[in-house]
This record gives structure tokens, sequence and C-alpha cells, in this order.
């Protein structure tokens, strides 16, 4: 008599699978603390957190990194440069300002 066996219908993702997965579609993981004492709010933390690729992060309207100078070598360029820029204007003021004193 022949033996029957069964087949199972398993699936199986790799951890890179996962990982593809939850960067192409993002995950946002959102929580609270607070701290409390006899009705009194003493402390209270937001936490937010969005894991997603920067493509679907810019996608979603999430691109703080290309303008903040702490992540950006260029958000730090347009900041020392702005503040060149007004020190050089500073500089003039103050020039002419000397020169104007100068002369009777």
């Amino acid at each position: 008599m022949p033996t029957q066996t069964t087949k199972h219908s398993v699936s199986s993702a790799t951890l890179a699978d996962v990982l593809e997965r939850v960067l192409d579609k993002g995950v946002v993981i959102a929580g609270d603390i607070k701290i409390k004492l006899v009705d009194i709010e003493l402390l209270t933390i937001q936490i937010r957190l969005l894991i997603a690729s920067v493509d679907k992060a810019k996608e979603i309207g999430m691109d703080w990194w290309l303008r903040n100078p702490d992540f950006s070598s260029s958000g730090r360029n347009v900041e020392k440069d702005q503040e060149i820029a007004a020190l050089q204007d500073r500089i003039a003021q103050l020039e002419s300002r000397l020169c104007a004193a100068k002369t009777p």
C-alpha cells in the first residue's frame, strides 16, 4: 500500500525579504510616556519613529535631512555662506561709518 505524504504550504521569508518589504512600505512606531504624581503631569515624552527607505521618505515629503545643517554638508555650507555674507555687510557698514567720521 503506497504511503501518502502531506505537503505543507508554508510561506517563508528571509530577513532580506522582510527588510525590503518594510523599507518599501514603511513602518511607523509611535508611543507616549507620561509620568504623573497625584494627577500632576511631571513629564511627557512623545516618541515617533518612521522606518522607511530614503526614496519612500522623500515620496511622503520627509526630507528634512537635506536642509538640516547637522545632517547635510550642503546645509552647513549654505549656513556658513549666509553668515560670511552678513559679516561682510557689517564690515562694509562699519568702514563707511569710519570714512564718514574721518572726513570733515
